[in-house]
């Protein structure tokens, strides 16, 4: 049984999930639980007279075995030093295996909760930990992944929706327009910003794929990992009225400068970057509409409401765009 394009995941039974953790060594005791995972296919393992394990299971098609191979070589270099990041386990000094036709890859279990960041200790610890990834980050390239760009997180996104057919047909005209004055405000800001360095980052900075203990944070998932401008990683967790977003910047800022230059162009970006990630978000959710998993996890996609409040939303970054940037420390706060 193999892999289908339309349906990747169809082949990947119980059976051969837990066939795959084994062939790596492992003696499965047969009960496994299923985590909240959509892009890829992730299992809480039991194991025989030891702790579970967490096996991950690529989706078929989206990254070459190249792209997996470099996430996991950039968390090997976080861990060698002394990053928290959950690292893959190696068998014969490998970390990412194949079995029929799914790349694979087992990862101890790590606990912990999600963070509140909600004082300034908290954030100053968090600004210092991203700080340290991304002077790692900053020290080569990846040749692999991508970089985020205005062309693969929205124009491309924003094309691809235009032909197809989730739009409503009285709002095409609507999206179209507003995201083109959306992409070309983007390119403003981007190029007013000046020489902006881009780095290896986590990616996906959302609170999500953080876990907290009483030793602090540790990433779970690298797998969004790419090139980019460093605020990427840090305005995800920005929330609230402007000042509340200015005073949580100035702590990420103060933990964050401590280890890594930061330059203060980039604040610029923030708006503009989420505006690229709420267009290419939809994208995704479409381009993963064949698989059952998604209409079943986000049934409101495919409605006439979502796409009206989305244009709603994408209206008021338009605005967002307009407004002066955020401000820290010496520049302004």
């Amino acid at each position: 049984m193999t892999a289908d394009a339309e349906h990747p995941y169809d082949a990947l039974t119980p059976d051969m999930m837990l066939d795959a953790v084994e062939s790596l060594g492992f003696h499965c005791d047969g009960t496994f639980l299923a985590l909240n995972s959509y892009e890829n296919r992730v299992y809480q393992v039991g194991i025989e007279d030891s702790v579970p394990v967490i096996a991950k299971f690529y989706r078929p098609g989206r990254w070459s075995e190249q792209a997996i191979q470099e996430e996991h070589d950039f968390t090997l270099s976080l861990a060698e030093h002394e990053l928290p990041v959950v690292t893959p386990i190696l068998r014969d000094n490998r970390s990412l295996h194949q079995y029929a036709d799914f790349l694979f890859a087992v990862f101890p279990r790590q606990g912990g909760y999600w963070p509140e960041l909600n004082n300034s200790d908290d954030r100053m610890q968090f600004g210092r930990l991203m700080a340290r990834i991304h002077a790692i980050g900053a020290s080569q390239s990846f040749q692999h992944r991508p970089t985020l760009t205005i062309e693969n997180f929205g124009r491309e996104s924003r094309n691809w929706l235009l032909e197809q057919n989730f739009i409503p047909p009285e709002l095409i005209n609507a999206y179209s327009s507003l995201t083109d004055d959306l992409l070309k405000q983007i390119e403003r800001s981007f190029q007013l910003a000046g020489k902006i360095a881009h780095i290896r980052l986590h990616g996906d900075c959302h609170a999500g794929n953080i876990l907290w203990t009483s030793d602090g944070p540790h990433f779970v998932d690298l797998d969004d990992c790419r090139m980019g401008p460093a605020i990427q990683d840090l305005w995800m967790l920005l929330s609230g009225e402007r000042e509340d977003r200015m005073i949580q910047l100035e702590d990420y800022l103060e933990g964050y400068t401590e280890f890594h230059d930061f330059n203060a162009a980039e604040l610029s970006l923030i708006e503009p970057l989420r505006t690229l990630r709420l267009i290419h978000y939809a994208a995704w959710l479409g381009r993963r509409w064949h698989d059952p998993a998604f209409p079943r996890n986000f049934p409101w996609f495919n409605e006439q409401r979502y796409w009206e409040d989305h244009i709603l939303t994408l209206r008021e970054q338009a605005a967002a765009m307009d407004e002066l940037p955020l401000q820290w420390g010496q520049y302004g706060l």
